[in-house]
């Protein structure tokens, strides 16, 4: 068995695609679009095959987002070395993204950063 994709609504469809393309090296479909609904998607894919699906419809609401929270807390995305880490977190840093912390090994052993996405979501950038 394996995940078949996670799904995340957003606000902002397109600025969200753009962000994934842009720093985590995703590559989009062309969007679906429910005229009937509202409801709007693109899958993006990953080099691995993982899949995300961002979402919109017009009815949503938007809570704020607290780190301690029930539900899904972030998502995690492998660079492959820590000085990919060390450099995308830099990148981000420097394109206005929050970073909530810098770069360090953590007490389970993982090399790792997590920042801020456009739309409140926690992303740990790992090695």
């Amino acid at each position: 068995m394996r995940i078949e994709h996670i799904a995340l609504y957003v606000n902002d469809l397109e600025a969200s695609r753009d962000f994934f393309v842009k720093y985590f090296g995703a590559s989009s479909n062309s969007g679906y679009h429910n005229v009937r609904t509202g409801f709007r998607s693109f899958f993006l894919t990953f080099d691995d095959g993982a899949r995300l699906e961002l979402m919109n419809r017009l009815d949503m609401t938007d809570n704020e987002k607290i780190p301690a929270r029930t539900g899904y807390a972030h998502i995690a995305f492998s660079v492959g070395s820590k000085e990919k880490v060390d450099a995308l977190t830099e990148m981000l840093e420097k394109d206005g993204y929050t970073v909530i912390s810098k770069p360090r090994t953590t007490g389970d052993g993982y090399y790792e950063s997590c920042i801020i996405d456009l739309e409140g979501n926690q992303i740990e950038i790992t090695k």
